[in-house]
């Protein structure tokens, strides 16, 4: 579906991101690869959130830097993200997806074929006229990410898409998240789920107080963490 990938992979170098009263994340070196999603764990806290405002674009580093294929600066066109909490225009569902489309410079022609096609991809072909804020929280959620890949971007961050949902709306999101991925976008997803994150994930980032304290490709991560603290945090321990 995208390809190349011109922003990919994303570099973080010795990235530091403060606050007056804080420091967010701390040293963070890490590259994020095109392929499987990349799924971050970690108590709450822990930078999660902060780690995938920086890559998006949205955070600068206070010290270090963060490059997309290679450059520094690149503008986000390619690169989307849906927040936890997403809010909802106060239009219908098409209209919406008609708001992103525009933002994204989609002639008016194109819009119609391209606003069906995001809504079944999302499953919510058939309520186009509903008032999006009368959709239940995984519709949202859903509409939301419609309105992400309005933009058609090579990467898409979410965070905690699944927070509050039911198991039925979670099964919605992840085999959106699947989809998607399977189409060539590379998903980038903060969550606290672990069970979440072992069906999903490619590669995981484990952090902890704003460092990262381990990353290894999903199935060596789960079946034998290479660091004290990995293992802990997957036996339910809280770590300190």
């Amino acid at each position: 579906m995208n390809t190349p990938m011109p922003d990919l992979p994303i570099e973080f170098s010795g990235v530091e991101i403060r606050t007056r009263d804080a420091r967010i994340l701390h040293h963070v070196s890490v590259a994020i690869q095109p392929g499987k999603p990349t799924v971050l764990i970690g108590p709450n806290g822990s930078g999660k959130t902060t780690l995938l405002r920086a890559a998006m674009g949205l955070l600068h580093p206070t010290t270090g830097k963060i490059t997309w294929g290679g450059r520094e600066g690149v503008p986000p066109s390619k690169r989307a993200i849906v927040f936890q909490r997403p809010v909802m225009l106060r239009r219908r569902c098409d209209a919406n997806v008609r708001y992103a489309l525009d933002a994204a410079a989609v002639p008016r022609r194109e819009q119609p074929e391209r606003m069906a096609k995001l809504l079944d991809l999302v499953g919510l072909g058939g309520l186009e006229k509903r008032p999006a804020r009368r959709l239940s929280g995984g519709e949202q959620q859903r509409l939301a990410l419609a309105r992400a890949l309005a933009r058609e971007p090579d990467v898409l961050f979410l965070d905690e898409p699944t927070a509050s949902l039911d198991p039925a709306a979670t099964k919605a999101i992840e085999d959106i998240v699947r989809a998607i991925s399977a189409q060539g976008v590379k998903v980038v997803m903060a969550t606290h789920d672990l069970g979440e994150a072992r069906r999903l994930a490619g590669e995981i980032i484990l952090l902890h107080r704003g460092a990262i304290v381990e990353t290894a490709p999903a199935d060596r991560f789960f079946a034998a963490p290479a660091t004290d603290a990995a293992r802990q945090f997957l036996a339910g321990d809280l770590l300190i």
